[in-house]
């Protein structure tokens, strides 16, 4: 990494890729985890921001209303301003600096201020668009040569200077890129220069993204397609017999939720795991916190109770919360996992269970039915009368296990070990998606984010936003909260899980329930 002096910066000219954030290189995130400035483009992905380091400057120089925000010079006077200021600066560039991508121009005007730089290669759009619509660019059966243009030349141009005639008499695949304004012309040159009308073509826009649209047909008729089904840019051109391959190669866009908008609700921090398995399916994720974890207002409960831990036989948790905050707090208090001693462990499901096995233990109990009530009858069968049982909850948490465990004779300790916070407000881009109905399912993991989702935007409110937008509910109690709100429920797994919840979803959006998922990384 360069050290900033005193006359000048650095600027680092990034290709964000073609779309998908996780297509950017691992360089690329490096490099903008250091900059002072990010400068940024309508075609590079806003969610890569979060790889800016905290008080980064932000600036966008894409479009605004279909646009330019900031002219090319303005561009490069920016980057050169920034520069000798003494700033790290990252340029983000969708597809690659380097194609069609301007990056030379902006490289110019850094060496004739005297400001270094370092180009970070990125995934070109022809390239990336092209491998998520199932299309190899080389095949040995088809080609083994493949050309990239630009579809739209600059308009001072007194002539063309594409080679149309090479373009069109070769057997390679031609990729236009920024082309769709002038589409009628692009084919109609290929075939007035040789290329067959039959000649496949595919148009590929928003390419590597959930919103990715692919539209095939040949030189003889893509443009009236395109004309017909409102086409329209950003959209790369693939020209060449290897579009065939696509409906025998496709992947991305013939998973089993790709195309569905599903809002997830979650608390901020916990929503990332479910929104990856949604988005190995093929779904478009929108997350709207509904919940703040926090710790309780005092710890005197929970530390009275840490203190007095060889006094208990059996210690139960049913969420991953409860094991996080009982565990930080156990560690503040100068103690570990060997403070529960011969203690007992009851978890409400598999997935509290993993977060109990990351502090090296294993539950002694996991109930089959993974809620509160099955809690209860897991530990009637245990036979706990007379037992002491430490229960860290929420503040939120039903009376279910307290009372029945009361009622079996046990005596039941349950401090607050973490507070759930209803936020202020659901995210303008929340709305705004769902006033647009974009949203197709919108998934409740537990009661809180049903009544706190109502809370934010009012239950009239609610109701309209959702009319419309299956309900999937990850059990029988969120399910009754959302029942009780006027909320219909047409997804509703057996087992209570996020696994569970993705299959049904899996099940309820496709005809037969098939398609390939992506392993979680």
């Amino acid at each position: 990494m360069p050290l900033k002096s005193l006359q000048n910066g650095f600027v680092y000219l990034i290709g964000a890729g073609p779309g998908a954030p996780g297509l950017i290189t691992v360089r690329g995130r490096e490099c903008m985890g250091v900059a002072d400035v990010v400068v940024y483009d309508y075609l590079a992905n806003d969610d890569l921001l979060q790889y800016a380091r905290p008080g980064a400057e932000l600036i966008y120089a894409g479009k605004v209303g279909g646009h330019h925000n900031r002219e090319q010079w303005q561009i490069n006077e920016l980057l050169v301003e920034k520069a000798l200021t003494g700033n790290v600066v990252a340029r983000l560039k969708g597809g690659d600096p380097f194609v069609f991508g301007r990056g030379g121009e902006e490289c110019e005007a850094l060496v004739a201020a005297g400001i270094p730089f370092e180009i970070v290669p990125g995934v070109t759009a022809g390239i990336g668009a092209a491998a998520y619509a199932g299309i190899p660019l080389t095949h040995r059966d088809f080609t083994t040569s493949v050309a990239f243009v630009t579809g739209h030349e600059s308009p001072g141009k007194e002539a063309s200077e594409i080679d149309w005639e090479g373009l069109s008499l070769g057997s390679g695949t031609v990729v236009f890129y920024m082309g769709m304004k002038n589409l009628p012309q692009i084919a109609a040159n290929l075939v007035a220069h040789g290329r067959p009308p039959e000649t496949p073509v595919a148009l590929i826009r928003w390419g590597t993204r959930p919103e990715q649209e692919v539209l095939t047909g040949t030189l003889a008729d893509i443009a009236e397609k395109a004309r017909r089904s409102g086409f329209k840019a950003p959209a790369v051109t693939v020209v060449g017999e290897v579009v065939t391959l696509r409906e025998k190669l496709r992947w991305f866009d013939s998973r089993p939720l790709f195309g569905r908008g599903v809002l997830v609700t979650r608390a901020a921090d916990q929503a990332g795991e479910f929104s990856a398995r949604l988005r190995g399916r093929g779904a478009r994720v929108v997350e709207c916190p509904t919940i703040a974890i926090a710790p309780p207002e005092s710890w005197n409960e929970l530390d009275g109770a840490i203190a007095r831990l060889y006094s208990f036989d059996w210690v139960v948790f049913t969420s991953y919360n409860a094991v996080r905050f009982f565990f930080e707090r156990l560690t503040a208090l100068g103690k570990d996992s060997r403070a529960l001693g011969p203690c007992r462990i009851c978890t409400v499901g598999p997935k509290t269970a993993e977060a109990l096995v990351s502090h090296g233990l294993r539950p002694d109990l996991i109930p089959g039915d993974y809620k509160g009530e099955g809690v209860v009858e897991a530990l009637r069968a245990a036979s706990v009368q007379g037992t002491r049982v430490l229960f860290p909850k929420g503040d939120r948490a039903r009376d279910v296990i307290p009372a029945g465990l009361a009622a079996l004779g046990a005596e039941i300790c349950a401090p607050i070990a973490y507070r759930n916070i209803t936020p202020e407000t659901v995210p303008e881009e929340v709305v705004a998606e769902l006033e647009a109905k974009r949203i197709h399912c919108v998934t409740f993991t537990s009661s809180s984010t049903v009544e706190n989702l109502a809370a934010i935007l009012g239950e009239n409110r609610l109701l309209r936003l959702l009319d419309g937008v299956v309900v999937a509910s990850i059990g029988p109690i969120t399910s009754r909260t959302c029942r009780e709100l006027g909320l219909k429920v047409e997804i509703e797994p057996a087992q209570y899980t996020l696994d569970a919840l993705t299959a049904e979803l899996v099940r309820f959006f496709s005809p037969r329930g098939e398609g390939h998922p992506h392993p979680a990384p």
